[in-house]
């Protein structure tokens, strides 16, 4: 049918199981593989998506076009990614590759150091006192005392 089934698609549970297996044995071989099927399914859910976002007619629309439409989006994405693609596979397969040779040891020299070298702000930093005009702490005062206001009419 196509050269992708030989393989398996994201959703085939056999499939699955026998990329497992191929991980167990070589990790590398398993890795392109997953990469693609990951671009794939990115595909198609990008493909879903734009198709969401155009208006549906009833003219065009019959009961069951959404699911062949699925289906043909899964198709499409997957030939898409075994040609290449975005280009989505490559990058990830690079990532994991350079993960699976790399120990924790060696992931941890390439981290970029933390800098402490800024100096630390107190929670409550200190504050300079307001300076509060005489007549207006007088005014305050008078409110407190009798609560009269300056404004107010005896």
């Amino acid at each position: 049918m196509n050269d992708f089934s030989s393989s398996g698609s994201y959703l085939d549970f056999n499939a699955l199981a026998q990329l497992k297996g191929d991980a167990a044995r070589d990790p590398s071989k398993a890795v392109r593989k997953t990469a693609e099927q990951f671009e794939a399914y990115f595909i198609q859910q990008m493909m879903k998506s734009m198709r969401d976002s155009i208006e549906k007619s009833d003219l065009v629309e019959g009961g069951n076009m959404e699911m062949y439409q699925d289906l043909m989006d899964k198709e499409v994405s997957l030939s898409m990614a075994k040609r290449g693609g975005m280009g989505l596979a490559d990058m990830l397969e690079r990532q994991m590759n350079q993960a699976q040779a790399m120990s924790t040891q060696d992931a941890l020299r390439q981290r970029q150091p933390i800098s402490l070298s800024a100096p630390a702000l107190p929670l409550n930093p200190a504050r300079e006192p307001l300076m509060i005009k005489p007549a207006a702490a007088e005014a305050y005062r008078l409110e407190r005392t009798s609560g009269f206001k300056l404004g107010d009419k005896p």
